[in-house]
């Protein structure tokens, strides 16, 4: 009746030694660290940038714990915060000889001091929040009246565009504020220009005027199609500031909206600032321009590195190192690029770039390179005044219809990294940051310490009550709130949560909803002890009968945290997580591990005079 088969056993202890894995990577803290990530597209970081930097680190008499390649960065750990601050201007010394124009970001960071054979098990810490870690929080304003300017200026390109390839005569295109007007010398013109102009472009409203012997058209972008600018402006700048996070090693950014036109970003672990800010608020653009083929040739290369750039061009080194002359002028810029995806040539089988224009994009697109078969084009993206080729491949044919291909012996990575460099290199629209909060990690670590120390005494004060009360079950119910807490962190730990102070209470509230289903067995075997039950025969009556109580309650109190969940943004959501975890957990512990050590003190009796559940041993 009250028998667990040896497999059962097993399979507890298995549970219970795997959450214990899991839960050691938390016990080790975090160690100081460098981490070295490329600043530009042209230059990527491999395996053989570990023994550059373990040479580097040797010459400045610095011994790192480990130097790794991970992701798209190399990281060296360090043994204390002055190692860390030496190795980070070794490093960016010898990486950097032109601080003005760095080719690699040397950035400071934390990593684990757990030891290598957990990290081969991938048992990792959990993340920690801001208010835990310290870190450094943003909030920023986007200028949306500037995206809907952006919006008019393009539209105001594809309208010169469009009128010109219908052969529709207008006296000029101007903009007035986010307003596009158009004049026009006839009526009967400005007639066929509205029918082409409401067909083709249903997101503007267009109004009528007369100014003399002038007839204007006005168009404005519909309430609609504004919003919908607006929102696009704001997700690809929270899209941009996510890739952009990824080069400060941050492990657990919070990059989100706030109300219509603020972005709230917090970056635990953060040390410096400034660099942050840099990053953050740089801006970059995306232009397709072609290269100089009557000037690629020895001579001209090798006199445009020497400085001598023949007129209308401007220099640069593509991928590889090979010199490059590209024209000035302009033939598309990344506002008319929709999207960019990685994949692979449907011919070759090689990785690829496919592209996505707009219709004037598409247009544009195709008449240049209708006329330029056999030429190369260079995709250039410009940051800080200062372009990079992306890459710079040959057109084969006339390219139409807005999808365009891009190869040229990349791997699969690098055909990842230009999509997504193309994509969302550059803000959509312009953002400064409105507020700035730093929380130093002395800070961080003192609301560890507080959280830690009211779950601990807690723990104690539950643990006490229930042993003074209910005796040896009261022992097996504190157990079993142990493994509640080893389950709960290592399942926090296995899906890298991040950790804050509202999670900590969700923690404290989860023991307390755990030793709550213990008072219902243990009250339920007390009340079947009394109505004359056999020791043997309360046990299981207790378990059994409390089960529907306990899945009950906890379905009900599930519920509410799913709600917080999905609805909940933040610390709402940070505390729903552990709760809703804890829940689960406390229904395992509850039952299975508490009825697994009573099943051990009892089950192989046969005769059993008393249970100690209680102030008196029930007979």
């Amino acid at each position: 009746m009250n028998r667990y088969p040896w497999w059962k056993y097993l399979i507890l202890a298995l549970a219970l030694l795997i959450g214990l894995l899991y839960t050691l990577p938390n016990l080790y803290g975090e160690a100081p660290a460098v981490q070295i990530s490329s600043a530009k597209a042209t230059v990527k970081l491999d395996q053989t940038m570990v023994a550059r930097i373990e040479k580097t680190l040797a010459v400045a008499t610095l011994t790192p714990d480990f130097v790794q390649f991970e992701g798209n960065s190399v990281k060296a750990r360090l043994r204390n915060t002055d190692e860390q601050i030496k190795a980070k201007d070794a490093i960016a010394k010898a990486l950097n000889p032109d601080p003005a124009d760095p080719s690699y970001i040397v950035a400071l960071n934390l990593l684990s001091r757990s030891p290598a054979w957990l990290s081969k098990l991938h048992a990792l810490p959990m993340y920690l929040g801001l208010d835990l870690r310290g870190g450094v929080h943003f909030l920023m304003q986007v200028d949306m009246k500037a995206s809907l300017t952006k919006k008019a200026e393009a539209t105001a390109g594809d309208l010169r565009s469009l009128l010109r390839d219908k052969n529709i005569r207008h006296g000029g295109i101007s903009r007035d504020g986010n307003l596009v007007v158009l004049r026009f010398r006839d009526r009967a013109v400005l007639a066929q220009a509205q029918t082409l102009l409401t067909d083709q472009l249903p997101d503007l409203q267009w109004v009528e005027s007369a100014d003399g012997a002038e007839f204007r058209l006005t168009g404005a972008l519909k309430p609609v199609a504004a919003r919908a600018a607006q929102d696009a402006a704001i997700k690809q700048n929270i899209t941009t500031l996510h890739n952009r996070v990824n080069e400060l090693g941050v492990a657990e950014p919070v990059i989100q909206q706030q109300g219509s036109d603020r972005v709230v970003v917090q970056l635990p672990g953060v040390q410096d600032t400034a660099k942050a800010k840099e990053i953050l608020g740089r801006t970059a653009t995306l232009e397709i321009r072609m290269v100089d083929e009557e000037n690629m040739n020895p001579t001209a290369l090798n006199a445009a590195q020497q400085g001598q750039v023949p007129f209308g061009d401007e220099f640069y080194v593509e991928r590889g190192g090979s010199p490059l002359l590209v024209k000035k002028q302009v033939v598309l810029t990344g506002d008319r690029l929709t999207d960019a995806q990685p994949g692979f040539d449907s011919q070759t089988q090689e990785a690829a770039v496919h592209l996505t224009l707009d219709a004037m994009g598409a247009r544009i697109f195709k008449e240049v390179t209708r006329e330029s078969v056999g030429k190369r084009m260079a995709i250039l993206l410009i940051e800080k005044g200062k372009g990079e080729v992306v890459t710079a491949p040959v057109i084969r044919s006339e390219i139409g219809g807005g999808r365009v291909q891009i190869t040229g012996r990349m791997s699969t990575v690098e055909a990842n990294d230009t999509a997504l460099l193309l994509r969302a290199g550059s803000l959509a629209a312009p953002m400064e940051i409105i507020e700035e909060r730093t929380v130093g990690p002395s800070l961080g670590a003192e609301n560890i310490k507080k959280g830690f120390d009211s779950t601990l005494y807690g723990f104690a004060a539950l643990s006490l009550f229930i042993i003074v009360y209910y005796a040896l079950f009261g022992l097996f119910s504190a157990l079993a709130l142990c493994s509640n807490v080893l389950m709960l962190i290592a399942l926090l730990s296995l899906l890298q949560a991040t950790l804050t102070l509202p999670g900590i209470a969700a923690i404290a509230l989860t023991l307390g909803m755990a030793i709550d289903a213990n008072v219902l067995i243990n009250e339920r075997i007390r009340e079947e002890l009394r109505n004359g039950a056999t020791p043997q025969a309360a046990i299981h009556a207790g378990y059994e009968r409390a089960f529907g109580t306990i899945l009950d309650s906890n379905v009900t109190t599930m519920i509410a945290g799913l709600a917080l969940l999905i609805f909940g943004s933040g610390p709402v959501r940070g505390f729903a997580v552990v709760h809703c975890l804890g829940i689960l957990t406390s229904i395992f512990s509850s039952v299975v591990v508490s009825r697994a050590l009573v099943n051990l003190a009892y089950g192989s009796r046969r005769k059993i005079d008393g249970l100690a559940i209680g102030n008196t041993s029930w007979k």
